[in-house]
């Protein structure tokens, strides 16, 4: 299988271009790849190219671009909300709405979040990972975890927002641009009150019954994907 690799270098035919020296070293230690293997590059914005090795050392590699093989194409613009898990729980939840074509994902701190301190970093370097194995052409912006009531007051309210609230009798996410996931426990009394209270909330049911978070986070994402595409 050709590896993707996402890089942050402008991509046009018959150019050659220094990778990262973690490219380097994924190439060469983890996949034991060499000079004039083939590659798949991607930026988020040029597509995706055809490529090889044409050098790759200890701690550099340089490639040469080739053809075009996809152009850049739309996605949908969807984004997830979604209250930090326990560390495991947060890496499936960001993996997963990464394959599932998430453009922007906003980690909360909320009052019953029962979560070790987060690195921002690894959340984005598990998404790339995702993008680059599932064969997507842009990865998910990450944004810095922020409590609830920060996410609800920078909110555009022009973005409808689909809260996945426990026993809530509701119609399931059907067009929205947006999804929001509680915490392990669900809302506290007093974050329910301020979803109730903004205008750009819309609660959502995903079935009968009471799913783990980082399932309803697959679930919810899976309906409103459906409906974009």
């Amino acid at each position: 299988m050709i590896p993707r690799l996402l890089v942050s270098f402008d991509l046009a035919a018959g150019c050659d271009h220094d990778g990262t020296e973690a490219h380097a070293h994924y190439l060469r230690n983890v996949l034991r790849r060499g000079a004039g293997d083939a590659v798949s590059l991607f930026n988020s914005r040029d597509g995706e190219y055809a490529a090889t090795i044409a050098e790759l050392r200890k701690e550099r590699v340089r490639f040469r671009i080739g053809a075009l093989t996809r152009p850049q194409a739309g996605e949908p613009d969807l984004w997830l909300a979604f209250c930090l898990l326990k560390r495991d729980a947060t890496d499936l939840v960001v993996q997963k709405a990464t394959e599932l074509g998430v453009s922007a994902l906003f980690p909360i701190l909320s009052a019953r979040t029962n979560a070790a301190a987060t690195r921002l970093d690894r959340l984005r370097a598990i998404a790339i990972e995702a993008a680059e194995q599932s064969e997507r052409l842009t990865v998910p912006t990450m944004h810095a975890p922020q409590t609830l009531p920060a996410l609800l007051a920078a909110w555009p309210t022009g973005r409808p927002l689909a809260a996945a609230i426990e026993r809530a009798h509701a119609p399931p996410p059907t067009g929205q641009r947006a999804l929001l996931i509680g915490p392990e426990g669900g809302f506290s009394a007093g974050e329910l009150d301020a979803l109730r209270a903004a205008p750009f909330i819309q609660p959502v049911s995903l079935g009968p019954r009471i799913l783990r978070a980082e399932t309803a986070a697959i679930a919810g994402l899976a309906l409103l994907v459906r409906a974009a595409w």
